[in-house]
């Protein structure tokens, strides 16, 4: 039988990472102290590694960053709008010349 989910914090993630980055417990180890399947483990460090970075910024430029994002990604909504707007605007003007109204 499966035994239950758990969830690890940002905290248990970084102090499991350093439980083999820094006092070089071998990787096999670490996962059967924790019930970790070694592949999570490799997962969790290539996550960070490749946002380590995010830890030396200032909150500021993440933050600035998020919204940029965010920004983005409804402009490109309001976009998608405005040519579904569009559509519909061609296709009533047709609809109206066809019933003979100006």
């Amino acid at each position: 039988m499966k035994g239950k989910r758990r969830k690890f914090s940002g905290e248990d993630k970084v102090r499991i990472l350093k439980r083999h980055l820094v006092d070089q417990v071998p990787i096999s180890d670490v996962c059967e102290e924790h019930g970790l399947h070694p592949t999570m483990f490799y997962k969790w460090q290539k996550e960070f590694f490749e946002n380590g970075a995010a830890a030396f910024e200032r909150q500021s430029d993440a933050k600035s960053r998020r919204l940029e994002k965010e920004n983005a990604a409804l402009k490109t909504r309001i976009a998608q709008k405005d040519e579904v707007i569009a559509e519909i605007m061609e296709s009533h003007v047709a609809l109206k010349k066809s019933l003979g109204e100006s």
